[in-house]
């Protein structure tokens, strides 16, 4: 440690250097550290002569790393998250409670994980959850989180990856609008369709009558498509990990006898640069046990299916 501090400046270089490299512009660096534009400038030159290196390129716009800033920035971020975790680690130890962050969707966390909140809560009473919550599709790096649910192809899953299911899909609706359906007691009826913007909207060609798709409602968050098809407003297409408990339940039926199975896989995923903690081991686990029971009761219900053997074939 002794021979690091000759290294550098000061040890606040580090911290302001991560900032403006995570921000991409020294100006939303100052902002964030509460200082002037040009201490910040200032600091980062300071540090650049000191290593007698260049760290960043000064761009329109913003900043941006240079070949030696990467390097750096890819571990100091690794050592930032590795203090973090201790912290956290020795917080939990001092107040029984441990912090775990989800990188999830809207979708996932209303219409399948806070239904089951009571029964988290009795099995890990000790664990303050926090999320990162996306609207839309879900994907990208995981920054600052413990756990991530994310699809992967097939060849882009590692052993540190773990699978919750493949990505299944079915056309859905609710009990209340089930008349409705082609295939229900009101086969002459038009079904609505609700729709995810920039989605592919092939699924519901069978159900297409007269041009309805082009007036289905559509929605930027599949939280919400998800809850207008509860509330009996049309029929859409249902990711099987977000749906799965409604299915089970019984709050949305599947319309017709068939399901997609896609080449990609829903998987848990822990960040590369941060440690795995027991505890986060153990709710993935819990969140995979539980989607495996949906599953066995939505087989149980929909034999036509064969979801437990189309899971086993593309696991």
């Amino acid at each position: 440690m002794s021979n690091l501090r000759r290294k550098l400046p000061s040890s606040g270089s580090l911290f302001v250097f991560e900032a403006a490299a995570r921000c991409g512009s020294f100006t939303r660096a100052a902002d964030e550290l509460c200082v002037s534009q040009p201490a910040v400038s200032r600091m980062l030159s300071r540090l650049e002569d000191h290593l007698g290196v260049q760290l960043f390129e000064r761009v329109r716009g913003g900043a941006r790393l240079t070949e030696s800033g990467t390097i750096l920035y890819r571990r100091v971020q690794e050592g930032f998250d590795t203090i973090e975790s201790a912290i956290s680690e020795i917080s939990a130890r001092a107040t029984g409670m441990e912090t775990i962050t989800l990188s999830v969707s809207t979708a996932f966390t209303t219409h399948w994980l806070m239904p089951r909140m009571s029964r988290f809560s009795e099995r890990f009473p000790t664990v303050d959850m926090r999320y990162q919550l996306m609207s839309g599709r879900i994907g990208g790096p995981l920054m600052d989180v413990d756990l991530g649910m994310r699809y992967l192809d097939v060849g882009s899953v590692k052993a540190a990856d773990c699978l919750v299911l493949p990505e299944i899909t079915l056309p859905v609706c609710s009990p209340q609008y089930r008349s409705a359906v082609p295939g229900g007691k009101g086969k002459s009826a038009t079904p609505a369709l609700i729709h995810m913007d920039n989605q592919d909207r092939t699924w519901a060609a069978p159900f297409d009558q007269g041009g309805r798709t082009d007036s289905a409602l559509v929605f930027s968050d599949y939280a919400v498509v998800v809850q207008a098809a509860l509330l009996g407003q049309g029929m859409a297409l249902g990711w099987l990990n977000v749906v799965s408990h409604c299915l089970a339940n019984g709050q949305l039926l599947p319309v017709g006898d068939a399901v997609t199975v896609s080449a990609r896989r829903c998987c848990l995923v822990t960040p590369a640069n941060r440690p795995s903690r027991p505890i986060v081991d153990s709710v993935r686990q819990w969140i995979i046990e539980e989607m495996q029971a949906d599953i066995a009761r939505i087989d149980a219900l929909y034999p036509q299916f064969s979801l437990v053997k189309k899971i086993a074939e593309a696991s």
